[in-house]
């Protein structure tokens, strides 16, 4: 039987940050891998977990459709309960695990059990429809926030985002011709996504220090 969490990180780490996996990928795939040992390796106290649709796909083999985001809130609500961090807590995850994290931060921050929110190439709308944004509790919300977004990401672009109204309380790392899982095309930028992540995980780390400060 898996385990309910997958860590990385030192125990005694100031800061832990649970993770959340993307719609189509499990809490263990390359991705949420590399960025884990990234913001490991930067001190944090990595945390992973699954939703139940993806820990089903894992016994039945079946791969259907994920959830619609919002019905996913109470289990990354119980995930932070049964987690019972000490410390500093800052919750996030990648693409739709971000997304459904910050659909619940500001019920978290406002009653003092996390500190911030982090995500990994938000899912601003689906790809090839930007119309069908998907920023409205974005617009007030309250909780600190710092979106790591590469600038040619499927699912909102630097050039898209940039006239999107969103809330002060959000702050934005771009990496230069990043996708959605951050990776860019060293022939184009010059960087690699080891480069990338190296850069996520610092950002991040200087913009946890804030929030503690």
């Amino acid at each position: 039987m898996r385990e309910r969490f997958l860590f990385d990180g030192a125990e005694d780490a100031a800061v832990t940050i649970l993770l959340a996996h993307g719609a189509g990928a499990p809490m263990d795939s390359a991705s949420m891998e590399a960025s884990t040992k990234a913001l490991a390796s930067a001190g944090f106290r990595v945390a992973r977990f699954e939703f139940g649709y993806m820990a089903e796909r894992r016994i039945s083999g079946a791969r259907k459709p994920p959830p619609r985001a919002e019905t996913l809130q109470p289990e990354y609500i119980a995930a932070v309960t049964e987690l019972g961090a000490t410390g500093s807590l800052i919750i996030g995850g990648k693409s739709m695990g971000g997304r459904v994290a910050s659909m619940i931060a500001d019920e978290l921050y406002s009653s003092g059990e996390i500190t911030g929110l982090v995500c990994l190439g938000y899912p601003f709308h689906p790809p090839g429809k930007p119309g069908q944004l998907r920023t409205k509790h974005l617009l007030e919300l309250k909780t600190p926030t710092l979106i790591c977004q590469g600038t040619r990401d499927e699912f909102g672009t630097r050039e898209q985002i940039t006239n999107y109204p969103l809330s002060s309380s959000i702050e934005f790392l771009w990496l230069e011709d990043g996708d959605h899982d951050l990776k860019p095309r060293k022939n184009v930028s010059g960087f690699t996504a080891a480069d990338h992540l190296r850069s996520m995980a610092g950002t991040v780390g200087a913009w946890a220090k804030r929030l503690r400060a």
